[in-house]
Parts: structure tokens; C-alpha cells; sequence
């Protein structure tokens, strides 16, 4: 990858206004665009689990996205959890 290339599907005056705009940001609106775009990837993630797994109510839903994002490990201590909280 050459330096300062950061994309194989943008041109690089697309890129360089793109850049442009993010430098001209405020850090608060970075932080607010960062927060939206990760809010839109996770939901898109979910969408997919509900697609593929259309069987699974919203609970399993949530509890295959931890098993698949951050391991099975977490994702059993939490299913421990809400079962002792329900117990």
C-alpha cells in the first residue's frame, strides 16, 4: 500500500475531498459521526443475525451478536448472568 493511500475504491480526488471535510470537522462532530457510523454497522450486523436466523427472539439475537463479536467465552458469562438474574 503506498503512503497516504488509504482505499483501493476511491479516487484520489474523491479521497482528497473527503479528507477535506474531515478536517474541517469540529472534534465534537467527529465524535458524533464515528458514534453514527458504528451505531449503523452494529445494526446492519443485527439485521444480518435476524435474516439468517429468523427462528431467534431479540434476546438470542443480541446474545449471538456478543458470541460473534467479542467470543463465546463472554457471550456465555452473559448468558450465566441474565439466567441468575432470572433465577
Amino acid at each position: 500500500m503506498t503512503a497516504g493511500v488509504y482505499t483501493t475504491d476511491t479516487s484520489p480526488e474523491a479521497q482528497a475531498v473527503q479528507l477535506e471535510c474531515l478536517r474541517r470537522m469540529t472534534p465534537q462532530d467527529r465524535i458524533r459521526q464515528m458514534c453514527a457510523m458504528s451505531r449503523q454497522v452494529r445494526n446492519m450486523a443485527l439485521d444480518a443475525i435476524r435474516r439468517r436466523h429468523p427462528d431467534l427472539d431479540e434476546s438470542e439475537v443480541q446474545l449471538l451478536f456478543i458470541e460473534l463479536t467479542y467470543g463465546k467465552p463472554l457471550a456465555d458469562d452473559v448468558r450465566r448472568w441474565k439466567a441468575e438474574r432470572l433465577a
